[in-house]
């Protein structure tokens, strides 16, 4: 059984925010990776997840789309809101079938209140902008989230898949406190220059997806067993200017047999260390430094306590370079998906 002894707890930025080491990204249970699970079998495990440590939580209002903002709001209620750092997200909307991405102050107020109405709270612990609207300039939507800091509707700003020149004028703005990235032994473009900006700026990072989307909890065979529904095998991108419905290219059978070798070093290098292959890519994460909080999700109280098993497992330098040798093949994204990560905004006109 997990202990909540061996989750340490780190400052996620400079601002005062403090998180438990790992988080749990809450995405899964309501969509995303197939059907939405039952809440009878969710609430449970995000209960256990806080009883044992795991005390940030993070979800999105695009999720169900407002599903798993719901059930948050009813696993949270009484004392358990009390014991928790809660993160959720703006900034996708969906009109007419289609989704966008907004950032305009009016959309900023409406998206947070609703927000807060799902979640049963006064107060977001950290909320962040969930893909950058790049019509306009990240100082007007940063504008209205400090009026929204100030009147004590969200206590922290975080920006997701935001470039280090916007994430650099975001702060000039206002602090952010975190920076939400995808940050795993396959996707490392990151360290380039998000990383090293938000270190600079003392912005904390949190890392999605740090298992590759589970491809480092099951390998190549994760492909064989996707269910309907789940996007990783179709991916339903509703973005304008066109429609596109394709398996994420990492999946893809053409990049597919290149990744498998690296999950197969993983898997060796793991079965020496004794731990699981999905743990060993979660201790990676870990060993980034102590700004870094991974959110693994899970819809599974036996691999919640499995991925929190990851926090025990130390890594030498050689192990360190063994793992990062072979590098992933293929996007993170298909086709215009592309163009809405990492996202610069124009200048604000003087």
């Amino acid at each position: 059984m997990a202990s909540s002894s061996v989750v340490k707890r780190i400052k996620l930025g400079s601002q005062g925010l403090e998180v438990s080491a790992q988080g749990l990204g809450c995405m899964g249970m309501s969509s995303g990776y197939g059907p939405p699970k039952p809440e009878a079998d969710m609430i449970p495990l995000i209960h256990h997840a806080i009883n044992n440590g795991v005390t940030f939580l993070d979800t999105s209002d695009i999720y169900g789309p407002h599903t798993n903002e719901i059930l948050l709001g009813k696993a949270l209620k009484g004392e358990m809101r009390k014991k928790v750092e809660l993160a959720t997200k703006f900034g996708v909307s969906t009109k007419d079938g289609k989704w966008e991405i907004r950032g305009d102050p009016a959309y900023v107020r409406i998206a947070c209140e609703g927000s807060l109405k799902r979640l049963q709270v006064d107060c977001i612990d950290l909320y962040y902008q969930h893909r950058i609207d790049t019509s306009l300039p990240i100082e007007v939507t940063m504008g209205e989230l400090k009026k929204l800091v100030a009147e004590g509707k969200i206590k922290y700003i975080g920006l997701s898949e935001a470039s280090a020149s916007t994430i650099r004028r975001a702060h000039a703005v206002h602090p952010v406190t975190a920076v939400q990235l995808e940050w795993s032994l396959w996707s490392r473009d990151v360290e380039e220059e998000i990383v090293p900006t938000c270190r600079e700026l003392g912005i904390g990072i949190v890392a999605y997806s740090p298992l590759g989307r589970g491809f480092f909890s099951s390998g190549p065979k994760l492909v064989e067993n996707l269910s309907e529904g789940d996007f990783r095998k179709i991916l339903k991108w509703l973005f304008q200017p066109s429609n596109i419905e394709q398996q994420l290219p990492r999946f893809q059978s053409e990049n597919l047999e290149h990744n498998k070798q690296l999950f197969e070093r993983v898997e060796e290098i793991a079965a020496r260390k004794r731990c699981t292959p999905s743990q060993l890519a979660l201790a990676w994460v870990h060993h980034q430094g102590d700004d870094v909080c991974p959110i693994p999700g899970t819809t599974k109280i036996e691999n919640f306590n499995q991925n929190l098993g990851a926090l025990a497992v130390k890594l030498t330098q050689e192990e360190i370079a063994q793992l990062e040798s072979i590098a992933a093949k293929g996007d993170r994204y298909p086709g215009n998906m592309g163009t809405f990560k990492y996202a610069d905004t124009p200048p604000l006109s003087s």
